[in-house]
């Protein structure tokens, strides 16, 4: 990328080359290994030696660099990053090396997750929260029964569904996890890997999901999200991870 005008403000400056070097160490072009300075940061996008630090420093917490006086700042392997941060879960889905293992890994993590999540749903949510839930499943099946499945709309009801479905688990964890695993389901929308099945049953499905909360029906609720992931999720089609894994 061409380096960075010096009018640009340092939060932003912060943020552009942070992004870029996440990015370039997450899809290899920094290859493990490889070693850094504050100077040659700063040089390579024309920052301060200031900013070149802050943005270690940000790089240092997700995992994907090592800082040493002696050595310089070096490019740690994939087992050091935090897979939990949104930031990195972000620069996977981006790359093209990285984004099937990411949503994979996500997916598996959220056939883990959402169906207890909404056991715990059908017994914790209030009259308000349950009442929220059926209103969401509503639209899920009246903007899915008029628009493509891969609309703005769409995208934007389904996401509130589930994270709602997380949130009010009662569950602080899964209220803190539900937007990173949520991630998925809009990467895969964007980047042209469709839900493999998602049809007018489907929608459906939500609906008698949501009715199993409103009821105080535990097990059912947590069966109704297992049968919507198993038939949504892209880990039906790459059931294996990369040796690497």
């Amino acid at each position: 990328m061409p380096a960075i005008s010096r009018r640009t403000s340092a939060a932003t400056k912060l943020d552009i080359v942070l992004h870029e070097l996440g990015s370039d160490i997450i899809n290899g072009k920094l290859r493990v290994g490889s070693v850094m300075t504050l100077q040659s940061i700063g040089e390579r996008f024309n920052i301060s030696r200031t900013v070149a630090r802050e943005v270690m420093r940000a790089l240092e917490q997700l995992g994907l660099v090592a800082s040493s006086r002696r050595v310089g700042i070096t490019v740690l392997d994939r087992s050091h990053w935090s897979v939990y941060s949104d930031l990195v879960i972000r620069w996977r889905l981006e790359s093209e090396t990285e984004r099937i293992p990411q949503l994979q890994t996500l997916a598996e993590m959220r056939m883990a997750i959402e169906p207890q999540a909404a056991r715990f749903t059908a017994v914790r949510a209030n009259r308000e929260q349950k009442d929220e839930l059926l209103a969401a499943a509503d639209k899920i099946i009246t903007i899915g029964g008029v628009w493509n499945f891969r609309s703005d709309l769409f995208i934007e009801a389904n996401y509130n569904f589930h994270h709602m479905l997380m949130c009010f688990s009662g569950n602080e964890l899964f209220r803190a996890l539900a937007p990173s695993l949520l991630s998925g389901v809009e990467a895969r929308i964007r980047y042209g890997l469709m839900m493999p099945s998602l049809n007018e049953e489907l929608l459906m499905v939500h609906r008698q999901l949501a009715e199993a909360v409103f009821h105080g029906n535990g097990p059912a609720a947590e069966n109704h999200c297992q049968y919507i992931l198993h038939h949504t999720t892209i880990t039906a089609q790459y059931p294996r991870l990369p040796e690497r894994y």
